[in-house]
């Protein structure tokens, strides 16, 4: 249980501009990254495994995995960070579960997700 405190402070840090993010979605995340003294945007593209925790919570993260070279890449966001720029969704796909890691054991066409019209 928070302290009244500790709910404003993170209430105050909650992102209203972050879009519904379906499981299965291609989605494009621009994020900033330092390099040294400078600071750049990055972009990585890729399939969205996994949601955790919910919406409104500060600590809330999304989970996106690319294939890049025949390796598969994921990385982990927080959703409320303000090093994220931007989160786009690409397309939707069609899925039957709250989360895809059986994608990590697949590859090439068995890897792919069918887009929902």
């Amino acid at each position: 249980m928070h302290t009244p405190l500790i709910q404003w402070v993170e209430s105050q840090q909650l992102r209203s501009d972050i879009p519904n993010l379906p499981i299965g979605a291609q989605l494009r995340v621009n994020y900033r990254i330092s390099e040294g003294e400078k600071e750049r945007v990055q972009a990585f593209e890729g399939v969205l495994i996994g949601k955790h925790g919910g919406p409104g919570r500060p600590t809330s993260t999304i989970t996106v995995r690319k294939v890049t070279q025949g390796f598969g890449v994921e990385r982990t966001f927080p959703l409320h960070s303000p090093r994220l720029e931007s989160v786009k969704v690409l397309r939707r796909g069609r899925i039957r579960r709250a989360k895809l890691y059986y994608l990590r054991g697949r590859a090439g066409k068995k890897a792919r997700i069918q887009e929902k019209v």
